[in-house]
């Protein structure tokens, strides 16, 4: 039998210290996974931008972005081990010790990369061992997200759990939006010699203080109430991995994995392939790429609080479905804007598709999915949706996208019919999910 999930405020907790309770978990929540993202997705602009000639210099410029990618892929293939670990663990012994964990795993992970000899200096070498540093950032993340949205929503207040669990969201975005924007500063300070020589560095070494403030922070946060519930009461589940695939469970699981394709192609197209298709298709220059998909995902940032707050009027379900349809129907509008070969209509729909419609299904998805456990295994379970989806949702995007355009002869209307296709299944994956398979339950 599951555990029913107790008030998130302490008995004999006064409303100062509630607030404070509060205001703690929030930026352990947001701070964590900015920290986290800025490390995990400063990998994917390095391999548009660095990686490829640094790591791949002697294969054809199609081969090395595409070696570049596949490494970038990597770090998703090993998210699902990261997750079933990391979500054992915060089954077991709590969210709190293990988000703390992942973080410095992810951090001495990015760090080396930024210390990383070249394929000049080392020669086969360095590719390995950065698909060796790589594989160490998949591990981690895959462990983070979910630890950090349960550390919200299992703390939120009555009445705002969708806005708690938007929280984590707006993490990801700060921490692409941070990322691409240090790139595009240091390009800026540097010519393109200095950049590649060592400047591209910089962002990566800079991982060490962001973690140690965001570590610092995760160590001051409480546990959460569930998990103290579930302690208490000696429901922990010996192995939440089987029990995830075993019924009730079975269905609610297929069904968030395949909920959340159009989610992680949408995000790897606007926030990852773009760059790529932006300053190679289109020809634009680096640095004011760079600065638009800062500029959306600053937007997404400020946005998300807001679909958070929808959430909690309308649910959690009805806002993702929502979000989801509307980016299907804007792909190819999209793409046609981007073929105006004009830096203008790219920003407007960066800013349109990225900035505001991705903010409305990704700020309802964490609260979505944490709904579809009991606390015993919902660190898991969360991990299992979000993670194992990830290797084809995700981390597998913009190698797809590239091949399809490439066997389009430079069109991207096959790519485009892909991510039309990853929304249609997101759809009704999304609208399969019954209101009797929510354990947390959103809007009125």
């Amino acid at each position: 039998m599951s555990v029913t999930t107790r008030s998130t405020q302490p008995e004999g907790e006064s409303e100062y210290e509630r607030r404070k309770r509060l205001r703690t978990v929030t930026a352990a929540s947001l701070l964590g996974t900015t920290v986290e993202w800025y490390d995990f997705f400063l990998y994917a602009t390095a391999a548009a931008l660095v990686f490829n000639q640094l790591f791949f210099p002697d294969e054809s410029s199609f081969v090395g972005t595409m070696l570049a990618f596949a490494t970038f892929a990597v770090g998703f293939v090993v998210r699902p081990i990261g997750g079933v670990v990391f979500g054992h663990i915060g089954d077991r012994i709590g969210r709190k010790k293990t988000l703390a964990l992942t973080m410095f795993l992810m951090g001495i992970a990015t760090a080396l990369m930024g210390v990383l000899p070249t394929h000049e200096q080392i020669g086969v070498l360095a590719p390995l061992l950065l698909l060796i540093l790589r594989v160490a950032q998949g591990f981690a993340i895959g462990g983070e997200w979910a630890g950090a949205v349960l550390l919200s929503v299992e703390h939120s207040p009555k009445g705002k759990r969708g806005l708690f669990g938007s929280i984590p969201q707006v993490g990801l975005a700060l921490g692409l939006a941070l990322g691409t924007l240090v790139f595009a500063i240091l390009q800026v300070v540097f010519d393109d010699e200095q950049f590649l020589a060592y400047g591209w560095r910089i962002a990566f070494l800079l991982s060490l203080v962001l973690v140690v403030v965001g570590f610092v922070v995760r160590l001051k946060v409480d546990e959460t109430p569930a998990f103290q519930e579930v302690t208490e009461l000696s429901k922990q589940s010996s192995m939440p991995i089987r029990d995830t695939f075993r019924k009730p469970n079975t269905r609610t699981t297929v069904l968030g994995m395949l909920s959340r394709w159009g989610e992680g192609a949408a995000f790897n197209t606007w926030g990852v392939f773009a760059i790529t298709y932006a300053t190679g298709t289109l020809a634009f220059d680096r640095v004011p790429v760079l600065l638009v998909v800062t500029l959306a995902a600053l937007v997404m940032a400020a946005l998300i609080p807001v679909s958070g707050v929808l959430t909690d009027r309308f649910g959690a379900r009805q806002m993702y479905l929502v979000g989801i349809a509307a980016y299907g129907v804007l792909v190819f509008p999209v793409f046609a804007l981007f073929g105006t070969e004009n830096l203008a209509w790219f920003t407007v729909a960066m800013v349109v598709v990225f900035g505001v419609v991705h903010s409305v299904f990704y700020g309802a998805q964490g609260t979505l999915y944490a709904s579809l456990y009991p606390a015993e295994i919902r660190y898991t379970g969360l991990s299992v949706v979000y993670q194992f989806s990830g290797v084809y949702a995700s981390g597998l995007t913009p190698m797809i996208l590239t091949a399809l355009i490439a066997a389009g002869g430079g069109s991207p209307w096959f790519a485009c019919l892909y991510l039309v296709l990853t929304a249609v299944v997101s759809v009704v994956a999304t609208s399969a999910i019954r209101n009797e398979d929510l354990h947390l339950t959103t809007g009125r």
